[in-house]
């Protein structure tokens, strides 16, 4: 049975210079890197290689970047820290301005902060197709003055793709002196990124993960701008004192050597032309094939590597059950509830019809993903959706 895997926003498969540089690091570079002797030292500059290699993918200074385990570690840290360093100086300024949209890293610790009494959050409306509001981004920001603590959006939507409209988010950020976090696992290592300067990207804060662009897991990233200051969430001698407890070595040069190898295809613009017309093919496959399908969120401002599509009348878990059992492997993107897969929040957060909703799947592909894995998928998911509806009809 041929096998097509698409759900490469839940995670990717390691590339072969990932594996050879952990495998290095996991036989050579063992020792720790904060040691003082000559092994320690080589472990210590293997680190700082890494970390050079993951600045120039963001268009950094190798000296911003803090290492983490994750990317939700990374956004603890943004957000929590944020908080924990203006408490110090003002315990007023503790307003969180999100969406609904966000990744659950980022609701779930905004709620949990908010129910500590810790933060108070405001949500920012959100258009139809799934993008937020700078105009109304601007009028909280002028409705609550200095009492905002952060502004965090994510670029890219995990679910739909959607890419938020964060270069303007950042330029009225910046204009009024509020601290602008984004949550760029989406994005990082599959688009071009330039926080190098004046002209590139307004962000304070952004978190990537190695395992979404062909790293391993166990290792993410923050971007931290000069001057921003935040309260470590882990004490700890390591990481400039932003993070603490031993390096992860052989993750983070995996994650260095996939930075590299995702910088070098994203040299050539061809690649990401490439992916985004065999996303459009598979969508349009499925929705000429199965009547009824739709695609949630807006299909311009969107990036190559996700489409979201809805089947009404369906069950996403009968969905994924039936194409997992013939070797399509997909995401609904939803959490798992009592056994059973409920409508993602995001999409409801966006307006889609809950009958909708609740019959939505994530593709999401690679920039290893090809043409035969594409039409074999159309072709296995009008099978499945044509017996799943005559089994639920309506």
């Amino acid at each position: 049975m041929e096998q097509v895997y698409l759900d490469h926003h839940a995670t990717t498969m390691p590339c072969d210079a990932c594996v050879d540089a952990m495998t290095r690091a996991l036989r050579e570079h063992w020792a720790n890197p904060s040691s003082v002797h000559r092994m320690g030292q080589r472990a210590a500059h293997a680190l700082e290689n890494a970390r050079g290699q993951v600045a120039k993918l963001l268009g950094a200074r190798s000296r911003d970047i803090t290492f983490t385990g994750s990317g939700t570690e990374a956004i603890d840290l943004a957000i929590r820290g944020v908080l924990g360093a203006m408490a110090r100086v003002d315990p007023e300024k503790n307003i969180i301005i999100t969406n609904e949209l966000e990744h659950s890293a980022v609701r779930n610790l905004c709620k949990q902060l908010s129910d500590l009494g810790r933060a108070r959050v405001e949500m920012i409306p959100v258009e139809p197709g799934g993008r937020v509001s700078v105009n109304a981004i601007g009028e909280l920001l002028e409705e609550h003055g200095d009492r905002v603590a952060i502004v965090s959006v994510q670029w890219v939507n995990n679910e739909t793709g959607v890419i938020q409209p964060v270069h303007a988010i950042g330029e009225l950020c910046r204009s009024r002196g509020v601290v602008f976090h984004t949550d760029a696992t989406q994005w990082v290592g599959k688009m071009p990124t330039d926080l190098s300067g004046e002209d590139g990207l307004k962000v304070d804060l952004l978190n990537c993960s190695a395992h979404k662009f062909h790293g391993p897991k166990g290792a993410g990233a923050l971007y931290v701008r000069r001057g921003v200051r935040l309260l470590p969430t882990m004490p700890g001698s390591q990481e400039l004192g932003r993070r603490g407890g031993t390096h992860a070595l052989p993750a983070i040069v995996g994650m260095g050597s996939a930075a590299e190898a995702a910088q070098d295809w994203l040299c050539d613009a061809s690649g990401r032309e490439r992916m985004s017309a065999l996303r459009d093919r598979l969508e349009t496959g499925i929705i000429e094939r199965c009547e009824g399908a739709q695609v949630n969120g807006d299909r311009e401002h969107r990036i190559w590597s996700a489409t979201n599509i809805g089947f009404p009348g369906l069950s996403s878990e009968a969905l994924l059950l039936a194409l997992s059992e013939r070797g399509i492997f997909v995401s609904a993107g939803a959490a798992c509830a009592s056994g059973s897969l409920e409508p993602s929040p995001v999409l409801l957060a966006m307006g889609v019809p809950e009958r909708i909703a609740y019959g939505s799947i994530r593709f999401s592909l690679s920039r290893e993903t090809g043409e035969a894995e594409i039409d074999h998928a159309i072709e296995v998911v009008e099978r499945v959706v044509a017996q799943l509806s005559r089994a639920m009809p309506g």
